[in-house]
């Protein structure tokens, strides 16, 4: 009876409905179970069980639905108790004229829940969606509110502080700041926090600071910033976006040093060309006048003091053009352990007994193409300048390994590409460097040692060898640790080629060829003529390279050798060895300059049978390259 006095009141006060009428638990239960219910209107008391009860299960299965009781019973805390527990409403039953409206009202009610629950549900999905973007974002980006507190840190900002991915935005954030100036030492103060002076109304632009990190990382940074407003102007916050920049700073620092490097090395090319074909004409000039004196007489001393000035003269200019990456290589297949296993009694005697020379070769290392000589220069400077950190001796360890860089290894190494290298390892145990002195050691004429007892053009050429080289070279070094420098070279698939003996001293050897020598310096010329006359050769000379031509037509004996300048006026060496082999085509040819620019010299390289020798070099060396050109037709001597 009281279900149809329900329904007639619903029905009556407007409302269409379809009601489903239920009087036990399983019933109950299983129309909730069914899930197609607007609306549950419940009696307090039951036969087997109460309203509370209908009341939590509904809640439990369809909580948007809207419940409310209707009772002849309900009691006033009984009805606080419902409402309590999630009832929308209670209705007596003697006032079933109220039953419309409150259910109209439960299901409005009902309605707005389930729109604004898809509005919520709509705005949560947006904000992680958003979280989510800004987390993908390599940019750092840190939001805070009005009050200054920060509501918003994406995953680039915690990596740049390093802070945990779990950090709540805020904690541990402002109260301990990790912001310093652009060269990271001196820590900025609070007023000077990007973030608050966004929030002060400023826009910010481009502002360089430093992040360190919780490990101590330093990461160079630009910030940009401005203030969060409404349209109305009321400030809500600021934002700040971090862009890391410091590996473009570190490339900016590299292009800044090539670029000097560059220029210097533009320089020491002119000025060594001049220079070479003087040292050329001193040492040429040095070496016949002592020959002509008594061996024991002053005047062959003093002689001799010329021809060494003139030889570390020569040795500063060979110098310069390494670390400017501007010498004449003549690169070979090879093994580095055959290099250093050949180096190892002179490096002993180099670095004297106080320090332990220990060798660890890697088995079946790789091949390497390089200049045998330059990478014997590289070694020996290295090994000078661990025995110089190890005043009280110590232990140097050269070591060599095949490596394999990938992608993710290369990355810190711009000059370098993926792919298969040779390591060569020098370390030793000194006084070690600190982390500033450690980026300058590879700047010429940079130096921590006293006066006099360096120029500063050590480490400076073995980084030109190196990068000349196609390697890579990276110096780590802890304080009263020690040092060790990371040479890295491409690895080739070629049959090494054995290392030639070095020669105890060099010997005059005479001949009796005859020889064309064309060479513009008139001085350079005169003494190299004299010097190949007094061995025994036949000398015919030109000063350019029509001259040379006419000389050659008309000449009836038989040329064996061509040695000619690379850089002449009117006609250049290998020009003028092109046309020459034409009219003499066994001829073989020995290029000489004092230039160092690899396209001029390597032009006449490329021909079959020639040779070339770096000026400067005394008469004694120009005689054994002679000999090996003759001897040995078509070899292109070391």
């Amino acid at each position: 009876m009281d279900h149809e006095l329900v329904r007639e009141a619903l029905e009556s006060g407007g409302l269409s409905v379809a009601v489903e009428h239920v009087s036990t638990r399983e019933g109950f239960m299983s129309a909730l179970d069914a899930g197609r219910v607007d609306l549950v209107l419940s009696d307090f008391a039951l036969p087997t069980f109460d309203g509370l009860s209908a009341l939590e299960a509904t809640r439990r299965l369809l909580p948007d639905v809207p419940f409310v009781l209707v009772s002849g019973t309900i009691g006033e805390e009984a009805a606080i108790e419902s409402l309590r527990g999630g009832a929308t409403d209670y209705v007596l039953k003697h006032r079933l004229s109220r039953l419309a409206p409150a259910v109209r009202r439960a299901l409005e009610e009902s309605a707005e829940r389930r729109t604004r629950r898809v509005a919520e549900s709509m705005l949560e999905r947006e904000r992680r969606f958003l979280l989510a973007l800004l987390d993908s974002l390599e940019v750092g980006v840190v939001a805070c509110d009005e009050e200054g507190r920060v509501t918003l840190l994406n995953r680039a900002t915690r990596e740049l502080h390093g802070l945990p991915a779990d950090q709540t935005p805020g904690e541990g954030f402002i109260a301990n700041p990790r912001l310093f100036s652009a060269d990271g030492r001196t820590p900025l103060k609070a007023d000077e926090f990007p973030l608050t002076r966004a929030l002060r109304g400023e826009k910010l632009r481009n502002v360089e600071i430093a992040i360190r990190s919780e490990t101590g990382d330093v990461r160079s940074v630009q910030v940009g910033g401005r203030p969060i407003t409404e349209g109305d102007g009321r400030k809500l916050g600021a934002v700040v976006a971090i862009h890391d920049v410091t590996e473009h700073r570190e490339l900016e620092k590299q292009f800044r040093q090539s670029q000097k490097m560059e220029a210097m090395g533009t320089l020491a090319a002119g000025v060594a060309h001049d220079f070479n074909n003087l040292l050329t004409a001193i040492m040429g000039y040095g070496q016949l006048l002592s020959g002509r004196l008594a061996a024991n007489s002053a005047e062959r001393a003093d002689a001799q003091e010329i021809l060494r000035a003139a030889e570390r003269a020569a040795g500063l200019t060979r110098q310069l053009l390494a670390f400017t990456r501007q010498q004449v290589l003549q690169p070979r297949i090879l093994s580095l352990n055959g290099v250093v296993s050949d180096l190892d009694k002179m490096l002993r005697r180099v670095i004297g007994e106080d320090v332990d020379l220990l060798t660890v070769p890697a088995a079946d290392l790789g091949h390497v193409e390089a200049d045998p000589g330059q990478i014997e220069q590289v070694l020996m400077n290295l090994a000078v300048n661990a025995r110089d950190a190890m005043e009280s001796g110590g232990k140097l360890t050269i070591e060599t390994a095949n490596i394999e860089l990938d992608a993710g290894a290369v990355q810190a190494r711009p000059d370098l590409k993926p792919g298969a290298y040779v390591m060569l390892a020098v370390s030793d145990t000194g006084c070690g460097m600190t982390p500033e002195t450690a980026a300058r050691i590879f700047e010429p004429f940079f130096t921590t040692k006293e006066v006099g007892r360096g120029t500063g053009l050590g480490l400076s050429t073995v980084h030109g060898i190196v990068k000349q080289s196609g390697g890579h070279i990276e110096v780590y070094s802890e304080v009263a640790r020690g040092t060790t420098f990371k040479i890295y070279l491409p690895r080739v698939e070629a049959t090494a080629e054995p290392l030639q003996p070095r020669p105890a001293r060099l010997e005059r050897r005479p001949g009796s060829e005859t020889i064309l020598l064309v060479e513009d310096e008139v001085t350079i010329r005169r003494v190299l003529g004299e010097s190949l006359r007094l061995l025994g050769y036949t000398v015919l000379e030109a000063g350019d390279g029509s001259e040379a031509i006419t000389v050659c037509e008309r000449a009836e004996q038989s040329i064996h050798l061509l040695i000619t300048d690379v850089v002449m006026p009117l006609m250049g060496g290998p020009e003028l060895a092109e046309r020459i082999a034409r009219i003499r085509p066994d001829l073989q040819v020995l290029f000489v300059s004092g230039y160092t620019d690899h396209a001029l010299v390597h032009q006449g390289l490329k021909r079959a049978g020639s040779a070339f020798l770096q000026k400067p070099f005394t008469p004694d060396l120009l005689a054994r390259k002679i000999r090996e050109l003759l001897d040995e037709p078509g070899r292109l001597a070391a």
